[in-house]
């Protein structure tokens, strides 16, 4: 099939890369421009515009969609299909009509559960057990489209956000590529969302990981879990800040919730509900990351403590 591809990010290569290796021609990609990256603000340019200039395939990248400039360029391309992974910008109608086959979009989620920008820190963040990938054929809403397919798997116990990105980002990739011969071939019928079972995963802010120890010990895990590798699971101590991350939940415990309740070995919280979070790995401020224990031997940090404060 003739193609255009939108995508920003590490994830979205993977897909990329699976259609290139399926013989789609691949006549142009979309993604974001260039940023500023580290403490020099170096201009970098996405993951994605580096796969695409690698394979020779050519990039725009414009700052919005909705001046013209993309409908024409897109236009005279004539795409048989849009496929839109990670790109994150939403696409107007007039460019959503230009396929034969639509604006298909990779999701990493189950659909309509957690549409938005962050779905995989965000259901672990919640608690769930299980997510997936969902194909859908895009409307002018935030992930409302009809359904083509989807695909479920299990969330690990222990397993992070960054580690659910690397197998998602396979998973999709293999699912878009198998829905494609199948929307092409007719062989799928698209499945209305229920919108009564929707639910959002908003934009990740770095404040939404501040810990709130009266949380239970399981929402706490999750929290760190779900927010690593970035923002960072964090609390405050004597102003300080202190990323959480890797941690286990403790025993049960009538303290109030924050005190530290163990400085030895590990450090132990106290959390909401009677329970605890055992802290395994931190990095204070101005640190590199090390184990509770290591940071307890250069900060002793007080029994009786209250932390989060």
């Amino acid at each position: 099939m003739k193609i255009v591809f939108m995508g920003t990010p590490d994830y979205a290569v993977n897909t990329l890369n699976a259609l290139i290796k399926d013989r789609h021609e691949i006549a142009a990609v979309f993604c974001q421009p260039d940023k500023p990256v580290g403490r020099k603000q170096i201009l970098t340019p996405p993951p994605v515009k580096v796969c695409a200039l690698e394979h020779n395939i050519p990039v725009f990248q414009p700052n919005t969609l909705r001046d013209g400039k993309a409908y024409e360029i897109l236009k005279e391309i004539n795409p048989e299909v849009i496929v839109v992974v990670a790109y994150g910008k939403i696409l107007p109608k007039e460019i959503l009509n230009i396929p034969k086959y639509g604006c298909v979009n990779g999701h990493a989620s189950l659909l309509p559960k957690y549409r938005g920008a962050s779905p995989i820190q965000w259901c672990i963040v919640c608690g769930e057990t299980k997510t997936g990938v969902t194909v859908m054929r895009m409307d002018e809403g935030m992930d409302t489209g009809d359904i083509l397919d989807s695909v479920t798997t299990e969330i690990g116990d222990e397993e992070t956000a960054e580690e659910l990105f690397d197998r998602l980002a396979v998973i999709s990739a293999d699912l878009m590529v198998d829905t494609l011969k199948k929307l092409q071939n007719g062989e799928i019928t698209p499945t209305p969302q229920n919108q009564n079972e929707a639910t959002y995963a908003p934009i990740i802010k770095k404040e939404m990981a501040n810990l709130d120890f009266k949380k239970t010990a399981t929402d706490i895990h999750n929290a760190v879990r779900g927010y690593y590798s970035w923002p960072c699971a964090f609390f405050m101590l004597n102003g300080k800040r202190i990323k959480v991350l890797s941690a286990k939940i403790g025993d049960k415990t009538t303290k109030n919730a924050g005190t530290v309740i163990a400085n030895g070995e590990e450090l132990v919280i106290a959390c909401g509900n009677n329970t605890s979070i055992r802290l395994l790995t931190v990095q204070p401020e101005g640190s590199k990351p090390m184990t509770s224990k290591q940071m307890l031997c250069g900060n002793k940090i007080t029994l009786g403590t209250v932390v989060g404060e």
